[in-house]
């Protein structure tokens, strides 16, 4: 069992509050303590590597939260505000004393209630707030949570290789918040996604925990936070075009069941251009927010948690998603099109028609 005498447990809790939120706006209307969130480099790194724009990091004061008998969360709450809208409630729990287990942690962190309900209700207070700065106010229905296990030192000396080896299975558990032994290949998927800068280090990533071996992690750390910020609103987006091409093929539906489908509905155009616009624009904000170019450890670190999260995946989804609104809002304004212009076909016919029989009306009326 790994002995930890110094770390920190970093348990995440991701929403999506709004479309897009002023940041300027927001710093003005907070009146507690707020910074903007940069990277620092330890690790040479050209100054043009942070965040585009930078989101607003907030501290707030909080009531010591009791997650077990041995673990409270700190007193200090961190709340991570983004322009496009979501927001990041970070709890950090101290790891230290009489041999931390944290398997034993991270089984009371899974799925937690308490944390669950404070997160939202910080965010909800945040949103009353801030209103004013934000555009289309709504907190999504779900959370993403995660937790990051920074250890700094350990009780008893131990190399990482046997961290990897010997007690292969402990941090596969501690990674899955699973009490029973995993199977072999559990254990090897678990640890399959780690990365290393120094020999000192190790960051382990799973789909549910992160286990950073590093005294100073700040970087690391924040590159995860925002890998799962991501990871949400990839969600959030992929849940709102479901809803968007429900409501498309539904208007289409209905479109074909009228009498007269060449007469248009300005709300169905309008309103799919609309969804398509709202979840590019969602789309390129998030993707575009953080820039890693410059400092390779980092981003390889980055690509790494995109592959353990899927965000690949979720990007291709999504795509193909926007090319079915697409083709629908395309269907939907040729029908239109065709539809008037055969009607103006019957028409000039009529016209012609009638020009060609009216002047024997007009003869007859003569005689």
């Amino acid at each position: 069992m790994l002995s930890v005498a110094r770390g920190i447990c970093h348990s995440l809790f991701v929403y999506d509050i709004a479309f897009s939120i002023d940041l300027n706006e927001t710093e003005r209307r907070i009146t507690s303590f707020t910074q903007r969130e940069t990277i620092k480099h330890k690790r040479r790194a050209p100054r043009y590597f942070a965040y585009q724009p930078a989101p607003l990091r907030i501290s707030q004061d909080a009531v010591r939260i009791s997650i077990s008998d041995k673990f409270d969360a700190s007193t200090q709450v961190e709340l991570v505000v983004y322009d496009f809208g979501a927001v990041s409630v970070i709890y950090r729990i101290p790891l230290g004393g009489e041999s931390p287990n944290l398997l034993a942690l991270s089984v009371a962190l899974y799925e937690n209630e308490l944390l669950l309900k404070d997160s939202r209700r910080r965010v909800e207070d945040l949103l009353k707030l801030i209103e004013s700065a934000v555009s289309k106010p709504n907190i999504s229905s779900f959370v993403e949570d995660y937790l990051i296990f920074q250890i700094e030192a350990f009780a008893e000396s131990i190399t990482l290789k046997k961290i990897k080896t010997d007690h292969a299975q402990h941090v596969a558990q501690i990674l899955r918040s699973e009490v029973v032994e995993l199977s072999d290949d559990e254990v090897t998927d678990a640890l399959s996604h780690q990365i290393s800068y120094g020999k000192d280090d190790l960051a382990i990533l799973d789909w549910n925990a992160a286990l950073v071996i590093e005294k100073e992690a700040e970087d690391v750390l924040t590159v995860l936070e925002f890998a799962n910020v991501e990871l949400l609103e990839m969600r959030f987006l992929d849940y709102r075009l479901d809803d968007a091409l429900a409501q498309a093929y539904e208007r289409q539906s209905k479109r074909s069941r009228k009498w007269f489908p060449f007469r248009s509905d300005p709300s169905d155009l309008r309103d799919i251009s609309q969804w398509q616009v709202d979840s590019a624009v969602l789309f390129e904000g998030v993707n575009n927010v953080l820039k890693l170019l410059g400092d390779q450890y980092l981003a390889r670190l980055y690509r790494l948690a995109a592959q353990r999260f899927h965000l690949t995946d979720w990007d291709a989804s999504i795509f193909r998603k926007l090319e079915t609104l697409q083709s629908i809002y395309q269907k939907i304004s040729d029908q239109i099109v065709s539809w008037r212009m055969e009607v103006l076909e019957w028409i000039i016919i009529v016209l012609i028609a009638i020009s060609i029989v009216l002047p024997f009306f007009s003869g007859a009326a003569g005689h």
